[in-house]
């Protein structure tokens, strides 16, 4: 690469053509970690008090309901770990929700099961359309568009949301957080946020072969708008409350459930497993890790010698 360059802080580098270094070598990930989201996230220490203000307000609201939240899991650690802290910390009674889009892992089907049975709660699974499910897939991969998750993402997003509309939950739990991707993925890797369906139907146009009858979609404009502002439903992300250690949730989901941990994020699906560690590195020469591992590295999880080693 001509005028390779990577941050002296994280193991980020000119793969992303929009990364800026300062005079030192230091790259704006660095700077935004420790100049926006340090300030008001302090690693989720003494937070506590908010998150619990949060569950009781989340109570108040559902009490008459059958369920105070939903969250999406997909047998990943963090969203594994945000149903743990769902039940066990904010007490609340959460409807866990799964999206199978024909990918999953067998361990990450495992793992919600002994989540489910661990923590006495609900599960309810979609299953998407096998045959259009790959329909899909197949056309993304002759777009030859670099963010080939695209099609999972839109299932399980979509489906997650158009569920919770339409069994009027308000409140959606996620496991997104600050502790293990406070970097996030440039778009030019396909860390594009939100769903744009006029791209979908444009690739499904030029190379699909089936209708799209039951795939589930919902325009981010949709999802902006209509179901924050007029349905009034409200992200909660409690992994951001608690000092959240990966190696220790990892921990801590063994002892209680038999839960496995995965080599790497994301591994849950089988599909995500070789297109990050595969296809995307060796088609546009795009390594997701570097954005995971830094942002372990800022963290506090990791240093930037065991990165560079892996």
């Amino acid at each position: 690469m001509i005028n390779y360059k990577i941050c002296k802080k994280t193991v980020m580098d000119s793969s992303d053509p929009n990364i800026i270094f300062d005079q030192n070598g230091i790259s704006d990930y660095y700077h935004h970690f420790q100049n926006v989201i340090l300030p008001h996230w302090n690693y989720g220490e003494g937070k506590l008090d908010e998150l619990m203000k949060i569950a009781s307000e989340i109570k108040r609201k559902n009490k008459s309901k059958d369920f105070d939240c939903i969250i999406g899991i997909s047998g990943g650690l963090d969203s594994s770990y945000a149903a743990y802290l769902a039940k066990e910390v904010m007490n609340l009674r959460p409807l866990i929700y799964h999206v199978d889009a024909g990918w999953n892992n067998q361990k990450a089907v495992e793992n919600i099961e002994k989540l489910v049975d661990g923590l006495n709660l609900d599960l309810y699974t979609d299953v998407i359309n096998w045959e259009e499910m790959k329909d899909l897939q197949r056309s993304f991969l002759l777009s030859q568009i670099s963010d080939q998750d695209l099609p999972q993402d839109y299932a399980f997003f979509s489906s997650l949301y158009k569920f919770a509309k339409k069994n009027n939950i308000k409140t959606i739990l996620t496991g997104g957080n600050f502790s293990t991707e406070c970097v996030r993925e440039p778009e030019e890797w396909g860390g594009y946020a939100g769903i744009d369906i006029r791209l979908v139907k444009d690739i499904h146009k030029k190379y699909g072969r089936r209708p799209l009858k039951t795939f589930p979609l919902i325009d981010i404009l949709e999802y902006k708008l209509y179901y924050r502002y007029i349905l009034g439903m409200k992200v909660v992300k409690p992994c951001d409350y608690v000092p959240y250690i990966k190696k220790d949730a990892e921990d801590l989901l063994y002892e209680k459930f038999g839960w496995q941990k995965f080599k790497h994020k994301h591994h849950e699906s089988r599909f995500t497993r070789f297109y990050e560690d595969y296809w995307l590195k060796e088609k546009f020469g795009f390594d997701k890790r570097k954005a995971h591992f830094s942002s372990l590295i800022l963290t506090n999880q990791m240093t930037r010698k065991e990165a560079m080693d892996k």
